[in-house]
């Protein structure tokens, strides 16, 4: 049955999941084959071997396609895997125009291993859609958007963004790992390819790395899964198993998180030591009517600086947090702390960091479902 029509915390439950066909079971079993007996040479049930498909990953894909509104899911075996498939669609003498504040493992895929196959990216400030038109021309293929962005949570006007890339006929991708499908369905915004590190709130219990990618095109979709099966960063069956049973709380989570984050970032704006707060559900953030439009709600995820702007003042409250723990990634019921210059964002160099407003003392926060009354006592502590 399709579920295509419900409303998302209905189509989170049941997307995708069909009772097994063998036993009736209610949840996808794991499939743990690497192959399948053919009754005879080519003959066989839809599957041959399972990089090329696997019932519970294809589960996972069907689902994903209806949580994002799209047509087809692919499943990778990381959000940089999902991140490495898309720039596959494109060829030497390309040029990719990204958003210049982003994740430090897709700047680094991007300037470290595809420049030197001749792809040309382009890093600007896409705050404001229009600065994308002066990088446009006819080597030009694919807008990158992240929205809100990794640290600094700006915002991304995603059809302004769409619009421009009609006009010239380009792909936009959007990774909505941040707000997730729960806050945030780029498709409908006129995003041709979505992308998520699944790892994080989709997964939502820090126990598996997933990528994922999403499209509303037949020709997008046999293209890319083409470059799935030929290149084969496919995820097994047990995490592609972890991240359906994570999408069915995804609603749940997610309004705790939306709401635990927004108690912590008014709070931490009163703080004395606090230079400056982001998170984009501020009235005076300059993304703030564009998120209103586009997502359903501004998300967990909080940065913020300190009035004493060093390394080692961020330091000194990364080591003092108790509930919130010092790690890399986000998206778990649990909350983290983390230092983007010296952790996810190192492989940025510094002064391209500080030009784009990553500034040495900055903290990233991804607020957890824990009592919200623990956690600010635990950053009261820390901050001293």
């Amino acid at each position: 049955m399709s579920h295509h029509n419900h409303k998302i915390a209905t189509k989170l439950i049941h997307a995708g999941v069909e009772p097994d066909k063998a036993t009736g079971a209610i949840m996808t079993p794991i499939y743990q084959t690497s192959t399948y007996v053919q009754t005879a040479p080519g003959e066989h049930k839809g599957y041959e071997y399972s990089r090329t498909q696997n019932p519970t990953r294809e589960a996972l894909e069907k689902a994903l396609a209806a949580i994002e509104n799209g047509k087809y899911g692919l499943c990778f075996g990381s959000g940089m895997a999902a991140t490495d498939a898309v720039i596959k669609l494109l060829q030497p003498g390309d040029e990719v125009i990204v958003a210049n504040d982003l994740y430090g493992g897709t700047y680094r895929i991007f300037t470290k291993i595809f420049s030197n196959y001749h792809i040309r990216f382009h890093f600007i400030d896409m705050s404001d859609a229009e600065n994308i038109r002066p990088y446009i021309n006819e080597n030009t293929k694919i807008i990158w958007a992240e929205t809100p962005t990794n640290p600094l949570l700006n915002i991304v006007d995603i059809a302004a963004c769409s619009k421009i890339a009609k006009e010239h006929n380009l792909l936009l991708v959007v990774d909505n790992t941040f707000a997730s499908p729960y806050l945030q369905n780029p498709i409908d915004q006129g995003a041709d390819i979505v992308l998520h590190s699944a790892t994080k709130y989709l997964g939502g219990h820090s126990d598996v790395v997933l990528g994922a990618l999403i499209v509303k095109t037949d020709d997008l979709y046999e293209r890319l899964a083409f470059i799935q099966n030929s290149c084969g960063a496919v995820p097994g069956p047990h995490d592609a198993w972890l991240v359906l049973r994570g999408i069915k709380t995804l609603h749940v989570r997610m309004q705790r998180h939306c709401e635990n984050g927004e108690a912590i970032a008014r709070w931490l704006l009163k703080h004395d030591k606090i230079e400056k707060v982001l998170w984009c559900g501020f009235e005076n953030h300059p993304g703030h009517e564009t998120a209103k439009k586009q997502m359903r709600g501004f998300g967990g995820m909080i940065s913020f600086s300190l009035k004493n702007d060093t390394t080692a003042a961020a330091h000194e409250i990364l080591k003092k947090t108790k509930l919130f723990s010092l790690a890399e990634s986000l998206g778990g019921v649990e909350s983290l702390i983390g230092h983007p210059a010296t952790m996810t964002h190192a492989s940025i160099p510094r002064e391209e960091r500080i030009k784009n407003g990553l500034v040495e003392s900055l903290i990233r926060l991804s607020v957890g479902i824990e009592d919200v009354e623990d956690l600010k006592q635990d950053l009261e502590q820390a901050l001293g």
